[in-house]
């Protein structure tokens, strides 16, 4: 029975997000355990409240622990804390070597090769692009399985991605709202950016979107963090209705946790595959997004009443961060996505439940598979 568990995950939003069930699962199995999350310290807000946890310990990536000797100081630091249990969730080269030296008493997970040694139990993470087509899974379910192959855990606790608001991050997002938008708003947030330009949809067909809601009778919030405030410019200034009070930029202005509270709040996302897009599925908000270079069936939005939309190219999943295919092919997977397709599905979600704000929707435990729509 392990009594101190580090789990370890120091990479973006969404991998943070995809951790949660696993959070959930361990919390259930040892209940008397001290559980902590290390991860990056820009996102500690995102998991400090979470009831799984007992304590968040942050790296400063970018700051104070960047570079090799700070990276053995903090080592020091964790092997001072005599874990019994440390599950290592991302094969990077830093988590590995966190894991791997880390003095835990049993070391398991996901490795570089050169770490492998340290640790007890390897497993794949079949949410990789290597993983043969036969093998691959959602990266919720490849960390459940280190947990039952890896930890022995008995009971698998798994309901959906978790995120709990610090209650000031939630007042701020509630007076934010209230200031914003009528009490019978229908807001249909949107988050056109993304960590690769494979991701994105266009912006002159978000734009379109924009415009189209707007003249049902809806408001349309777009969110996204500061690198996203020049791509969000661009697309207002494609639409029509850019002038209209029914537009609220909150872009590059709120913190990860206020755009969460916002959420929340809102009663449909449209997203590109992103860290907001699994923000989202935590905040129960119906999810429309479009899928370009990442594999539909390891991060696809987890939550049944979502819908993904793609296109049959030939090169999906590539992976890669810039297209390299020329002229009228360049983006086409993105490109083939229509706007009247994306709007079919978005007023679909949006009718089911009246446009019902997401704290709203129902809950539906263990209906984790969006709807997948291939063009």
């Amino acid at each position: 029975m392990y009594k101190n568990i580090l789990v370890i995950n120091t990479m973006h939003i969404g991998d943070l997000m995809l951790v949660t069930p696993a959070l959930r699962t361990l919390r259930t199995n040892y209940p008397e355990a001290h559980i902590a999350l290390l991860t990056d310290k820009p996102l500690g807000d995102l998991v400090r409240c979470n009831e799984n946890l007992d304590e968040c310990i942050l790296i400063d990536k970018h700051g104070k622990d960047k570079g090799l000797l700070a990276l053995v100081r903090f080592i020091r630091k964790i092997r001072a804390r005599h874990f019994d249990l440390v599950i290592n969730f991302h094969r990077n080269e830093r988590a590995s070597a966190i894991a791997a030296f880390s003095g835990g008493k049993r070391i398991v997970g996901y490795s570089q090769p050169g770490f492998k040694r340290f640790f007890d139990k390897v497993m794949p993470n079949r949410a990789m692009a290597d993983t043969p087509p036969e093998l691959v899974k959602h990266q919720v379910l490849c960390h459940l399985d280190v947990l039952k192959e890896a930890v022995g855990v008995k009971t698998i606790d798994d309901r959906g991605l978790e995120m709990m608001l610090p209650p000031e991050e939630e007042a701020k997002a509630a007076a934010l709202w209230q200031q914003e938008f009528a009490p019978d708003a229908k807001v249909i947030a949107f988050n056109i950016g993304a960590s690769w330009q494979t991701k994105r949809w266009l912006d002159s067909y978000f734009a379109a979107c924009a415009d189209r809601f707007i003249r049902e009778g809806c408001d349309v919030a777009f969110m996204g963090g500061p690198t996203d405030v020049p791509l969000v410019e661009q697309c207002r200034a494609q639409m029509e209705e850019k002038a209209s009070s029914h537009v609220h930029v909150f872009t590059g202005k709120v913190s990860l946790t206020v755009l969460a509270g916002l959420l929340r709040r809102c009663s449909l996302f449209l997203t590109t595959d992103s860290g907001p897009m699994h923000v989202g599925v935590a905040m129960n908000v119906p999810i429309v997004t479009m899928f370009g270079a990442s594999p539909v069936p390891t991060f696809y939005p987890y939550d049944g009443k979502d819908v993904l939309i793609k296109t049959p190219e030939k090169c999906h999943p590539c992976g890669i961060h810039e297209c390299p295919r020329k002229g009228q092919d360049n983006m086409a997977c993105m490109k083939n996505i229509p706007v009247d397709t994306v709007m079919k599905y978005a007023e679909e979600l949006l009718a089911a439940h009246d446009g019902a704000p997401a704290y709203e929707w129902p809950p539906h435990p263990g209906d984790y598979k969006c709807r997948v729509i291939e063009l």
